[in-house]
């Protein structure tokens, strides 16, 4: 096929690769097929493509089970952290953290360091800048007033 182009058009082999590629790659099949035939030829092969990558899956997933051990760990075990490489002032000592009953981090703010008003489409909302204690990330954050004054109403003493 690339000879019959060269010699018909002339040039070089590798100018004509390209076109030869594509006119290969879209060949009309020897067996020619309806439209359902089509259709069902090509639900088949995805059908067995999706046999074959849940029976993979199915290996991988059996495979990972031998490996895996359940562990479990009581109140006051002693346990082994990876090495956390962080500026020294960014950790927190263990006395000053406080968790809830669901052993949530509970983060408290230190103090209201502005306020001001925002007006939204049909309202008027006030936002205070908190100034957090230990907190993840950005120690200063805009909060809503009145969320601030539900969980927090010491500050507005």
């Amino acid at each position: 096929m690339l000879r019959s182009c060269v010699i018909d058009f002339g040039g070089n082999w590798d100018s004509h690769l390209t076109l030869v590629e594509f006119a290969y790659n879209n060949k009309a099949s020897e067996k020619q097929f309806s439209g359902p035939e089509i259709v069902q030829e090509s639900e088949d092969k995805v059908s067995g493509i999706r046999e074959r990558l849940k029976a993979a899956q199915d290996r991988q997933k059996r495979y990972a089970d031998k490996k895996r051990r359940l562990v479990e760990f009581q109140v006051g075990d002693r346990v082994m952290l990876k090495k956390c490489l962080v500026e020294e002032e960014s950790v927190i000592p263990l006395s000053e953290i406080r968790v809830d009953e669901g052993n949530r981090c509970v983060e408290e703010p230190e103090a209201i360091l502005e306020k001001k008003s925002k007006k939204l489409r049909h309202k008027e909302v006030t936002l205070v800048k908190d100034q957090w204690k230990h907190h993840r990330g950005a120690n200063v954050t805009w909060e809503a007033e009145e969320e601030m004054k539900k969980r927090h109403p010491y500050l507005f003493v």
